[in-house]
């Protein structure tokens, strides 16, 4: 899928700006070591 933060935030009812924050938060935590290790292991 292909949607722009202003087409999701729509959707979710606030702005493309927090849509922003909330996805870089999430791929913050996908990033983070342990949790990487563990979505890597959960995936192979």
């Amino acid at each position: 899928y292909n949607y722009t933060l202003e087409e999701v935030g729509r959707k979710f009812g606030v702005t493309r700006e927090r849509i922003r924050q909330i996805e870089a938060q999430a791929l913050g935590r996908l990033r983070h070591p342990s949790r990487s290790r563990k979505l890597r292991d959960y995936l192979s």
